[in-house]
């Protein structure tokens, strides 16, 4: 009821509405957390190790294009080329813990959207709580996507990339348990919270504090942005970062789409509303 009337609700109310809607979202994230932590066997064994594994879905998909285009096994992968271990004590206890809350985060991100959608429809018109259940939906399947994206394509291609790369035959690669799993996780959250952008822009154009003429105008800023972007979530290597510039390019296009639809419909509601005054 308290969220029904939130237009006349104080700013401490709102807080206190806000305060239990995090609290909600971080339960949840929680509970996935503890079914991550359990199941570690499906989590490392067959999830965070499967790229590293010579017949991972991504290498076998290259191997065959790479068979199919050139008759060669340029692209074919026999063996990983390094090997993974733990040096600290505690090492591999608390990276499952972190692991597990990582995972938390991306099975419980749908339902995160939802308390974030709870606590601003009630300020929304039926109109717009209609239109922002769709951008619900949407931005569930988006941020999918990009975790589907940067699973199978950018981290099985920086692995190869890095795993492989060496300065001289005198060095091996032992890569760290933590370095590992960190480029695995931090890129696969990565692009799923970036493909949120056309959600973002939605609700940034929604309020008027983004405008499609300003995204045009500053198209070739966010253009060196994407790219910066894409150098700072990916390792070192140029076709890593390009797989990740281009998708972003292509929804930054589709946020401007979005915005100026919004705008479009924004003016035919503030034309109508004066022809009734």
């Amino acid at each position: 009821m308290a969220e029904e009337e939130s237009g006349q609700m104080s700013f401490l109310e709102h807080l206190e509405v806000l305060r239990w809607h995090l609290i909600r979202a971080a339960l949840a994230i929680l509970v996935f957390a503890a079914i991550a932590f359990v199941a570690k066997g499906i989590l490392f064994d067959i999830i965070l190790f499967g790229p590293k594994q010579p017949d991972f879905f991504t290498y076998r998909i290259f191997c065959t294009i790479s068979r199919e285009i050139s008759n060669t096994e340029f692209f074919c992968l026999t063996e990983m080329p390094f090997k993974i271990l733990n040096t600290r004590m505690a090492g591999q206890f608390s990276t499952h813990i972190w692991v597990a809350l990582i995972a938390g985060f991306i099975l419980a991100f749908p339902y995160v959207l939802y308390e974030f959608w709870r606590f601003i429809a009630p300020g929304l018109k039926p109109q717009e709580r209609n239109y922002s259940r769709w951008v619900l939906f949407f931005g569930g399947i988006l941020f999918l996507v990009g975790v589907l994206f940067g699973y199978y394509l950018i981290v099985p291609l920086s692995l190869q990339f890095l795993g492989s790369y060496t300065i001289s035959e005198e060095v091996n690669n032992l890569i760290d348990l933590n370095s590992y799993l960190s480029t695995v996780s931090t890129v696969t959250l990565a692009t799923g919270i970036i493909f949120e952008l056309p959600v973002v822009i939605y609700f940034l154009a929604r309020t008027g504090l983004v405008t499609a003429d300003f995204l045009r105008k500053y198209r070739r800023h966010s253009i060196v942005l994407i790219l910066v972007l894409s150098a700072v979530i990916t390792p070192p290597d140029v076709a890593s970062q390009i797989l990740v510039s281009f998708p972003i390019l292509i929804l930054y296009e589709i946020s401007i789409r979005i915005a100026a639809r919004i705008e479009k419909k924004n003016r035919k509601a503030e034309l109508l509303l004066q022809k009734n005054k």
